[in-house]
């Protein structure tokens, strides 16, 4: 197991949060709107997120071999996209009839990281959104305008992310592709956006790796993004919405 450490503008989160977090799962009270938590297990790196100084956390896991099928099987039958919102257990409502039925263990999984995003950010509902994507969309490195987010690539390259620069002055021309890293395929992400409660506008710098110039059989990825149900103006007059 393994996170990331890169240095941000502190947070409002308390002070003795990085002693907190060597306990085990507790309620934690801050500052900062809707962050009462119930803390994930003291050994997933999840968990270093709510530290000031964290803009990302990778939970890395290799997919098993059901998993690998259960994606393939989305791509080649399931929609395009899947946007909802609601709590976990709506969510599986709203969405088991809209997917393959082989593909039920992969709804299953995109649930259980929606009840532990729910769970970081101290939220009610999220906001679910599974999309398959066979363009250069997003290839510019950019700091999302939320306060945190859950990313999973479940099939194809996964996001490609900078450590250590100023994001929100940093020119795209400028970043060396050799400070570069990559979140693996499988692997479980959450990332600050500029929206972070204390964060000064700061996140982690990121893009969706480019696909246009790989083989034409890798030119797709299927990508879980889980966020606070009202980002990106989500309404419930649309909820859910589902693009064949």
């Amino acid at each position: 197991m393994k996170y990331y450490n890169i240095t941000m503008p502190t947070c409002g989160v308390p002070a003795l949060l990085p002693l907190l977090l060597a306990s085990g799962p507790m309620m934690i009270d801050s500052p900062c709107p809707t962050r009462s938590r119930l803390l994930l297990p003291e050994t997933d790196p999840l968990r270093a997120i709510l530290v000031p100084d964290r803009v990302i956390a990778v939970r890395p896991r290799a997919l098993s071999a059901a998993h690998s099928a259960a994606a393939r099987i989305m791509l080649a039958h399931g929609p395009r996209l899947i946007l909802a919102r609601g709590t976990p257990d709506r969510l599986g409502r709203l969405l088991a009839p809209r997917m393959p039925a082989d593909a039920r263990i992969l709804l299953d999984d995109a649930l259980a990281l929606a009840a532990d995003y729910r769970t970081l950010a101290g939220l009610t509902e999220v906001r679910l959104r599974l999309e398959r994507i066979t363009t250069d969309s997003c290839r510019r490195f950019h700091v999302d305008r939320v306060g945190l987010r859950l990313l999973c690539t479940y099939v194809g390259p996964g996001t490609q992310w900078v450590p250590s620069h100023p994001a929100d002055r940093m020119p795209h021309a400028e970043i060396d592709p050799a400070s570069m890293r990559q979140i693996g395929t499988g692997d479980i992400a959450v990332l600050k956006g500029s929206a972070w409660p204390g964060g000064d506008g700061q996140g982690v710098l990121h893009r969706s790796p480019p696909l246009s110039h790989g083989p034409e059989a890798e030119r797709v990825r299927l990508l879980l993004t889980i966020d606070a149900p009202d980002a990106c103006g989500m309404m419930d007059d649309a909820n859910p919405t589902i693009v064949t």
